[in-house]
């Protein structure tokens, strides 16, 4: 008897097939570049856990965007080598682009980005890479590879429109390869009642945005499951302030969120992360025939 597939959210199975859903998930369950705190192999798991337990009527949206349709799509496990796993989530995220999905991935360390990115600029020219991230990921090569954790946009940074924003982390070596005026620092925006750097990292943008989203762009006080959590970092409504005031004008073609580093016990950072992934749909199909009508 074959095992039972498991579904995003645990909808009902008829959102959760693959002919007929609009959005593919890809779990990628990778940790083999990491330095500091192990355990974002194990965040893929520890998101859907979570996503079993979330309400699924976004009230904001006031939709129910599970009925798009949401594929869970086998894990990608290749793991014998940094270079490998990108190419193994290059290849799985294209064909599944070539289908007309709406593509997500969730990691998994950010290197599995290298991938996401590539995937992605093949099909959608002229992209836009907009990095949500404590840290800058701009080192050519680290620890022997170019596909590191601490590499995760220095390629998009050569090929790409990258666009960076709640850094507060570097090396000064990383220094060459930044874009001060497409680089948005987290001491310059966290905390500020001032939005308006918002509409200025949507003008940087070019039609088609590829984000990805390390969770450590989160302060610890409101995601403390990372690998390398850092002070200063942004909310969780400044994070969707940010992303709907980029919809308004330029269109998100797919989205990586990467680095959940779950404790040994159900926790908060492992239900942001789902409700972050979840919003995150629910602003990309809203007005697409998901409102809730009320009496």
């Amino acid at each position: 008897m074959s095992e039972e597939r498991r579904i995003f959210a645990d909808v009902p199975p008829e959102y959760g097939q693959l002919e007929s859903a609009h959005i593919v998930l890809i779990p990628v369950p990778y940790d083999g570049t990491s330095t500091w705190i192990k355990g974002a192999d194990r965040g893929p798991d520890a998101m859907l856990e979570a996503a079993d337990n979330m309400e699924l009527y976004d009230i904001e949206t006031a939709t129910e965007v599970y009925k798009k349709g949401i594929y869970l799509a086998d894990p990608v496990t290749e793991d014998s080598s940094p270079e490998a796993m990108v190419d193994a989530v290059h290849t799985v995220a294209s064909d599944y682009i070539k289908m007309g999905k709406y593509v997500t991935l969730f990691g998994g360390e950010h290197s599995i980005s290298i991938g996401s990115i590539r995937a992605f600029r093949d099909h959608f020219p002229n992209l836009t890479v907009l990095q949500l991230d404590a840290h800058t990921d701009l080192r050519p090569h680290f620890h022997g590879t170019t596909c590191n954790h601490a590499c995760a946009v220095y390629e998009a940074s050569k090929k790409d429109n990258l666009i960076q924003v709640g850094i507060r982390s570097m090396d000064i070596s990383e220094m060459e390869h930044l874009t001060p005026a497409k680089t948005f620092f987290a001491h310059e925006i966290a905390g500020t009642p001032d939005e308006t750097w918002m509409q200025q990292v949507a003008d940087l943008c070019t039609e088609n945005i590829f984000l990805t989203i390390d969770l450590d762009v989160f302060d610890p006080a409101f995601l403390p499951g990372t690998g390398t959590p850092e002070p200063g970092g942004l909310s969780f409504y400044q994070v969707l302030n940010l992303v709907k005031t980029v919809m308004k004008t330029k269109k998100i073609v797919g989205f990586d969120i990467v680095e959940l580093c779950p404790g040994d016990k159900p926790g908060p950072s492992d239900f942001l992360a789902s409700k972050l992934y979840y919003k995150l749909l629910s602003y990309q199909f809203a007005g697409k025939g998901l409102a809730v009508k009320h009496k």
